[in-house]
């Protein structure tokens, strides 16, 4: 499917609040905002810090075009670059938010489309170490008339489908996303590391039932988790694609649904 970008004269996207102005805004009414927050993190050797921010504009931008396209009224607010990196303290210049300043970010964004009238609201999460399902249960306290959700962009689609060895970090398929988007961005073949993931001696942590914070310069030689080799930009192409479209229609559903009338 060949998504096209809906533009003004001036390539201005009415739908991303970065592209817009005020002389557009001042007459403006949105029923959905969608708020993409990534992380600023090494991606093995090859890809850069930039990479979880560079997906998740993306894929918001692209799914907001489909929904807008079909008549959602929808608005993309900017990527926020820094995400939860608790455990990756020692590599250098991976940048860290804690939960706590999250929640207090989150907190201040809603306030204003709160004000403004905007009550139905999608994160679209790009990063594993960011955990919001505990945030969003008690800042639906704060914000009651609003509905609030979040998307893990990488659930959307099965991987399998479209990759032959995924793994969860500068993979095939974060190499292969990156290829299709940024391939400016992204290392010479022979610069890749092979992304091999060390596991925890105790086999209940692998096994899934207990959870423990990986030290990942312990569990990675190259920060990457996932051999990223079998990559091509091909795949990053159809696997965006894949996941746009799913996020485009749930956008028009959530924008035109009864929210206080969900279930049945």
């Amino acid at each position: 499917m060949t998504m096209t970008i809906d533009r003004n004269k001036n390539n201005i996207r009415p739908y991303i609040l970065a592209d817009t102005n005020w002389r557009h805004l001042q007459d403006a009414s949105f029923e959905i905002a969608v708020l993409p927050w990534g992380a600023t993190e090494a991606h093995n050797y090859h890809l850069p810090y930039s990479t979880d921010v560079i997906e998740g504009t993306a894929i918001a931008e692209q799914s907001a075009n489909i929904a807008w396209n079909k008549g959602a009224k929808v608005i993309v607010l900017p990527t926020i670059p820094f995400g939860v990196n608790t455990g990756q303290s020692d590599i250098y210049l991976d940048m860290n938010l804690n939960p706590s300043t999250q929640f207090a970010m989150l907190k201040d964004i809603l306030t204003v489309l709160n004000r403004h009238n905007i009550k139905r609201f999608l994160l679209l999460n790009s990063h594993g170490g960011n955990n919001w399902k505990s945030i969003l249960r008690e800042l639906g306290l704060l914000f009651p008339e609003m509905f609030l959700c979040v998307v893990d962009w990488v659930d959307i689609v099965d991987r399998y489908e479209y990759f032959d060895e995924p793994g969860n970090h500068a993979d095939e398929m974060e190499t292969s996303l990156m290829l299709h988007l940024a391939p400016n961005l992204v290392l010479e073949k022979k610069e890749w590391g092979d992304g091999v993931e060390k596991k925890n001696k105790i086999a209940a942590f692998n096994e899934g039932w207990v959870w423990t914070e990986r030290p990942w310069s312990q569990v990675s030689k190259d920060t990457g988790v996932g051999n990223p080799i079998k990559s091509t930009k091909e795949k990053g192409k159809r696997f965006l694609t894949g996941i746009c479209n799913q996020l485009g229609h749930l956008i028009i559903e959530i924008s035109k649904a009864d929210i206080k009338n969900l279930y049945e």
